[in-house]
């Protein structure tokens, strides 16, 4: 009935559930990989392009790696500190709809890593990130660790969305910053320290991707460990061809309905595009699709 064996329990509990030497085996095949980008994203060429680019880079790290498999673990892991190369950090930027979110499940799924995503949208303390000390009553790990145990393993893809909107309180926002430029700096995150753990963690091979719709509320000095990556707006071409290929089929799965219920007429799609509203991603056009999908759906169960 010790006052102290609470905590003491909880620490040796989550110490035990970080999977320190378990690492996922990238399969980085760049034919498999550009047909699940292909395959989830129509057009964004740009984009994949400059994706492939860095996983070539990643696949011939990796092969490097295996081919110097004598050395000690030491000089392993000395030789992977501040190799931005090894693991990019990558941002994408682009307004909302555009597919952000989306492309980072994309390459998680291609590379065989575990996705996981961190939402910073209103963050409410650098803590959240960082760990809460032992001393204090309410002491856990921050986002990062829970992120490695909740995935079971040591090199996830960790999606940080939204970095720009981190709360606006001018001295919160500069905390923030300077808890992910730790986490983000190739040179400073293969020894991480989480407050709640107190013991360094190597984050050198987590894939870091952050998402944001301008870069306004971002620090200089966190921009220049990024990798930025920009997502243009879609034109009504563009749209039409997402709908068609992409958007109609999951919508007909999501209401129950197969393709001799639910089609439409090549002349009708600029409609359902244009005059319905008009954004930058696609959204509202699936929102609309969704919509006419619930009114064919009423239709078919009436028997009209």
């Amino acid at each position: 009935f010790s006052a102290e064996f609470e905590p003491i329990s909880e620490y040796i509990n989550w110490v035990v559930s970080i999977p320190w030497n378990v690492r996922t085996k990238d399969s980085i095949n760049l034919e498999e990989v550009k047909s699940e980008l292909d395959n989830h994203h129509y057009g964004l060429e740009e984009v994949k392009s400059r994706l492939l680019q860095y996983l070539a880079v990643l696949k011939l790290k990796n092969d490097q790696i295996l081919r110097e498999n004598a050395h000690s673990q030491g000089q392993e892991m000395s030789r992977l500190q501040g190799s931005s190369s090894h693991a990019p950090i990558l941002c994408f930027v682009g307004i909302q709809g555009v597919g952000k979110t989306s492309m980072a499940k994309s390459i998680a799924n291609a590379l065989g890593r575990k996705f996981v995503r961190i939402s910073l949208g209103g963050l409410g303390s650098v803590t959240e990130i960082r760990g809460i000390s032992r001393g204090n009553f309410d002491a856990a790990p921050g986002q990062i660790v829970k992120s490695l145990v909740r995935t079971g393993s040591m090199n996830p893809l960790i999606l940080l969305d939204e970095i720009d909107k981190v709360s606006g309180t001018s001295g919160l926002r500069s905390d923030v910053m300077a808890g992910l430029l730790e986490i983000l700096d190739p040179e400073q995150n293969s020894t991480f320290m989480d407050k709640y753990i107190d013991y360094p963690l190597d984050l050198s091979q987590v894939i870091f991707i952050t998402t944001a719709n301008n870069l306004g509320g971002v620090s200089a000095a966190l921009q220049d460990r990024l990798e930025i990556i920009r997502f243009g707006s879609y034109t009504d071409n563009d749209k039409v061809m997402i709908a068609k290929n992409y958007l109609l089929p999951k919508v007909r799965e999501a209401t129950g309905m197969v393709e001799e219920q639910l089609s439409f007429d090549d002349d009708v799609w600029p409609l359902i595009v244009r005059p319905l509203g008009f954004d930058a991603g696609v959204r509202q056009l699936e929102r609309t699709l969704t919509e006419l999908a619930r009114k064919v759906a009423l239709q078919i169960v009436q028997g009209t």
